[in-house]
């Protein structure tokens, strides 16, 4: 027993100077996500899996990881969007996920963020998936237009959310402001909640689709969707180019047979100016290799609408240079 301690304590003391050796060409990289039981934490996590290649790991092209050398990266659970910016900014995150229009008014000051200093250095990796703004009715409300919330009762989000900024977007692109309605401001379950008791007319929700919430309020409570174009509210879009158009396919929410046209901004992968260009030009490559694209595709519902033909979609703040470099590379960028 005792030689077997010896050994065990050789063998140990060897992985140490081996660790040491192998740390000076290692190098760490987070990912700030959003909630456990959202969808940026699962994407975070497919993502830091596929650039990640840890000193030691077999080679690409022999079976092992396809990331970036040395790399090892991370998701981290977070509020979301505009606590990963503030992360970002302050040098507590090296990336992290973002709404598009989060991002871009984090970047130049607008926004939520009028009157707080720009994120100047906010810089995009890539534009990832699209978040699909929800406006849910209870089918009994009378509702069929944004323009029938005038006089509703109507949840906008909660204070400092990026829902609450589009929710006044919309309805001012459909000629209502909030004194147009009778304005509540709470998270999309509490909302779905008052709803489900009769208390509540709308609420709107921006995020990927099935939402958790709206699906059990739907398989509880007949609910609706409510079409949200740019044909019926083309200032919108004029106005503010982060929006591109998008369908919540039918049969998503019970209740809902017909697809349902809306607005989504998009899901970013942003980061800073700080960050070195080769770090970011590679884990861009990373991204976007024939690896990466399995492990999106079986990963996760979202994962397959992440797409190299997308990943400049609706970006409002400029590409981190490693980032530009790639997508210049690759063609995808003149």
């Amino acid at each position: 027993m005792k030689h077997t301690k010896i050994l065990t304590g050789v063998a140990f003391a060897l992985s140490l100077v081996a660790s040491a050796a192998s740390a000076q060409d290692m190098a760490f990289f987070r990912i700030g996500t959003g909630g456990t039981a959202g969808t940026y934490y699962p994407i975070g996590g497919l993502l830091a899996n596929a650039i990640s290649n840890p000193p030691g790991s077999r080679p690409c092209d022999k079976g092992g990881s396809c990331g970036v050398p040395g790399l090892i990266a991370s998701a981290l659970s977070a509020n979301g969007s505009v606590a990963n910016i503030n992360a970002i900014a302050g040098g507590s995150l090296e990336s992290g996920f973002s709404q598009s229009d989060v991002a871009t008014w984090a970047y130049s000051g607008t926004g939520i963020w009028e009157g707080k200093p720009a994120v100047d250095k906010l810089r995009a990796i890539a534009n990832l998936y699209p978040e699909s703004i929800h406006l849910v009715v209870s089918a009994d409300s009378g509702i069929n237009s944004v323009a029938d919330l005038k006089g509703k009762r109507v949840s906008m989000d909660e204070p400092g959310s990026g829902t609450l900024v589009d929710a006044k977007i919309i309805l001012n692109g459909y000629g209502l402001t909030e004194a147009d309605i009778s304005p509540e401001y709470l998270k999309p379950d509490q909302a779905a909640d008052r709803m489900r008791d009769g208390a509540m007319d709308a609420f709107f929700f921006v995020g990927g689709y099935p939402a958790g919430a709206i699906s059990e309020l739907a398989s509880q409570h007949s609910v609706k969707m409510i079409p949200i174009t740019c044909e019926e509210a083309p200032k919108i879009c004029e106005d503010f180019k982060f929006f591109g158009p998008d369908t919540i396919p039918g049969g998503t929410y019970d209740g809902n047979a017909d697809d349902v046209k809306t607005l989504s901004v998009g899901a970013q992968w942003v980061t800073s100016a700080d960050q070195p260009e080769e770090l970011i030009y590679n884990i861009t490559k990373a991204l976007w290799n024939a690896n990466t694209r399995k492990l999106l595709d079986a990963g996760h519902a979202k994962g397959k609408m992440i797409t190299a033909d997308t990943a400049l979609n609706g970006v409002g703040i400029p590409l981190h240079p490693g980032a530009e470099k790639f997508y210049k590379e690759a063609g995808l960028l003149k």
